[in-house]
């Protein structure tokens, strides 16, 4: 179900990269000081929390807002969806995603009030294979994340001040320090982590109190969900993050730095 939901802006449309640098520290310090006030706070409260910040980017970028989804961060969609109707949703497929993953793309889309583009990378696999060789994930795994996740990314953000993402702290040792809000230097735009602060209780409870549909891939095993050449399942016990590029020194795509 697409929605035909467009959102005003509160921030000029000249707005430069000062003027929104300077939003961004505003809305970091204001929202890192809701956050400080409720260090223990309840599940409920995290939720709502959650909910102020992404009510609080729709009204301040209206359609200069989008959202990143890698369809396994399903709870993120799922927020989104119930709390701004109409919010611009991409998805970068990067010719190497399981079936189920593109499956939960397409359920969402029709679930949801959410206008969910797909984006491309430049060349499609066989047409990288053709000028990079067969399967560069496995030799130089930075090179085809670059290629098929980090430019189409790029791309995508361009016509945009502000994008969310369904970051959290304890996802990975390199993400920790994020806060709700943010400012992207790579990229001169205000970045969105709404459910940073989640445990993974919360995330558990949120789909159960609202039905969430998962990536069937969960019921495989596999915590953190990417591209099929370079993701397996992990065992009870084991970091969520061991099934991304197993056996290789690498832990992120590059999409955050």
């Amino acid at each position: 179900m697409t929605a035909a939901t467009t959102h005003t802006r509160d921030v000029d449309s000249s707005a430069g990269a000062d003027e929104l640098r300077a939003l961004a520290a505003r809305a970091e310090k204001r929202f890192a000081a809701l956050e400080a006030q409720g260090a223990r706070a309840s599940y409920e409260e995290k939720v709502e929390l959650s909910r102020e910040v992404l009510r609080w980017a729709a009204d301040t970028f209206g359609d200069r807002l989008t959202v990143a989804s890698s369809m396994g961060d399903e709870v993120l969609v799922h927020l989104v969806g119930t709390t701004v109707p109409g919010a611009d949703v991409f998805f970068l497929d990067t010719g190497y995603h399981f079936a189920e993953t593109l499956g939960t793309r397409d359920a969402y889309q029709a679930m949801l009030p959410l206008r969910i583009r797909t984006i491309l990378p430049l060349l499609t696999v066989p047409q990288q294979d053709e000028r990079y060789g067969a399967k560069l994930h496995d030799r130089d795994p930075n090179a085809c994340c670059a290629m098929r996740k980090v430019e189409p990314l790029n791309r995508a953000l361009s016509t945009h001040d502000a994008w969310v993402t369904g970051m959290r702290r304890v996802d990975a040792p390199t993400r920790t320090d994020i806060g709700l809000v943010g400012w992207d230097a790579a990229r001169d735009m205000v970045k969105l982590n709404p459910i940073a602060g989640w445990t993974d209780q919360d995330v558990d409870r949120y789909v159960e109190e609202h039905g969430v549909f998962l990536n069937p891939l969960r019921q495989e095993g596999y915590a953190s969900i990417g591209c099929a050449p370079c993701t397996r399942p992990v065992a009870e016990g084991e970091d969520p993050r061991a099934g991304r590029w197993a056996g290789k020194d690498k832990t992120e795509c590059g999409l955050h730095t």
